[in-house]
């Protein structure tokens, strides 16, 4: 990528803003091909879900991420470049195409601030294989939006990223690219809408399957670890909802922010009027200063009413065998893969608890050194799917899946994030999550299953995490 000193255009205005457009139309003359011109600028405070609300059209691309106790929010709705992947090598397909893309990128502005310069925004399937069903998502699609804004730790940035062909109407452009930053530099919060916000929606829930399917389900993948085909699976359940009104995704989503602020936040939608949204625990890996960050989330208890038995609860789930034994599945699983990659894994010598709200989990924080050489959609690519959402070992338990579950995942446990042209980014595991179209929803919830996993047990915790999203539709 290119980066131009604001030094070469200094006037910040809209004569600025036409000398560096028509610099960047000449390049895209000279080389033959379309530029991408992104142009970043800090703003005030603004909360970049009230943006993206704002700005929020049904038919549009968008992606938003969110951790709310790291005050780290960033969304981008609207794609200038967008394109779709399937098959076992989407990762790297989608590694390749974004550094052609970056090679025909020319930026300028404060791109020393948090959440500066143009980034993609991706989101992969849990399966490889695009699916036969209509209305399944492609395995792979990643974009670059028009307009984008994050903030990290109270700095807040505005970017535009735009097309620029050797005959593009630069004056027109930079029209509009001078009013998006004068609305995203004063935001007006009191534009929007004021009505309290919606309770949570009455609606009929029918579980995929019928009542029965899970226990049975369970069953059978015990059936399958005795026989040796493989030593842990997940499965997940799947709640078809049904409204009286139309369900708002976006309300969803700040509830779900509010909810479970140590958790991430997310929504993307694919541009067909439909949202994926959720709030989940885990991260599948992040790439800063050099590092890679990633984890191992496995093992479930549930919170106490009180502290004493919420201690009780929290010991018994270290002390408990079947829990401690899926953990270092997971574990020893995601260093393994670090070290395919030539990575060298540093991992905590004993998990800690991690506690949500509703649920408390064992966690082992996973790091490593990350090389020019080791992309992000590298590590991503190698990790999805960890044991934490398919099984181990992975090539003998996730063919299993989808023999033993009754619906496609689509979405649901398959991972979603950014990634800049520094190489920095940061990915989630799409879990404790629900797909919402209309007064439509289907809402996501699964287990891992290991020698010792009781059938009644695991329909408990997955109803625990269901009710957790059914609380807090909107």
């Amino acid at each position: 990528m290119e980066i131009v000193p604001s030094e070469r255009f200094p006037n910040r205005d809209l004569n600025g803003l036409l000398a560096f457009l028509g610099y960047v139309r000449e390049v895209a003359a000279t080389k033959g091909c379309p530029q991408l011109a992104s142009i970043s600028l800090a703003v005030k405070h603004i909360d970049p879900l009230a943006v993206l609300e704002s700005i929020y059209e049904p038919g549009e691309l968008h992606l938003y991420l969110e951790q709310p106790q790291a005050d780290e929010a960033v969304a981008g709705a609207e794609a200038v470049f967008s394109e779709t992947f399937a098959g076992a090598e989407r990762f790297a397909r989608a590694r390749d195409w974004l550094a052609g893309l970056w090679d025909n990128t020319i930026a300028i502005g404060d791109l020393d601030r948090p959440h500066s310069g143009p980034r993609a925004f991706a989101a992969f399937t849990f399966g490889a294989d695009a699916s036969e069903e209509d209305a399944a998502f492609a395995p792979a699609t990643v974009f670059i939006p028009r307009w984008q804004v994050g903030r990290r730790h109270g700095v807040s940035t505005a970017v535009a990223n735009v097309p620029v062909t050797a005959d593009a109407p630069i004056e027109l452009l930079a029209q509009k690219v001078l009013a998006a930053h004068a609305k995203f530099s004063v935001f007006d919060y009191s534009a929007l809408p004021t009505e309290e916000a919606a309770p949570p929606a009455v609606f009929k829930k029918h579980d995929i399957g019928g009542a029965d399917w899970f226990p049975a389900a369970v069953g059978q993948a015990l059936a399958d670890i005795r026989a040796g085909l493989y030593r842990k699976i997940v499965l997940a359940r799947a709640v078809d909802l049904e409204a009286g009104r139309a369900f708002n995704p976006l309300e969803t989503l700040n509830a779900f922010r509010e909810s479970y602020p140590s958790c991430f936040a997310f929504s993307f939608s694919d541009g067909r009027a439909r949202s994926f949204i959720g709030a989940t625990p885990e991260r599948l890996a992040q790439a800063v200063g050099g590092r890679l960050v990633t984890g191992a989330l496995a093992g479930s208890a549930p919170r106490g009413l009180s502290a004493r038995e919420d201690a009780r609860l929290g010991a018994e789930l270290l002390a408990c065998d079947k829990d401690q034994r899926e953990h270092r599945h997971v574990a020893e699983a995601i260093a393994r893969r670090l070290r395919a990659l030539g990575l060298g894994p540093e991992c905590a010598a004993q998990p800690r608890l991690f506690k949500l709200p509703n649920v408390q989990h064992l966690l082992t924080p996973i790091e490593a050194a990350l090389p020019e050489s080791v992309s992000l959609l590298d590590a991503v690519g190698e990790l999805h799917p960890t044991p934490a959402v398919g099984g181990v070992p992975r090539e003998d338990a996730v063919p299993h899946i989808g023999r033993i579950e009754n619906f496609t995942r689509g979405l649901y446990a398959g991972t979603l994030g950014w990634l800049d042209w520094r190489g920095e980014g940061d990915f989630v595991v799409a879990i404790r999550s629900a797909l919402v179209e209309g007064n439509r929803a289907r809402l996501y919830a699964g287990v891992g299953i290991v020698e010792g996993s009781d059938p009644a047990r695991e329909q408990a915790e997955t109803d625990l995490k269901l009710r957790a999203m059914l609380d807090t539709l909107r």
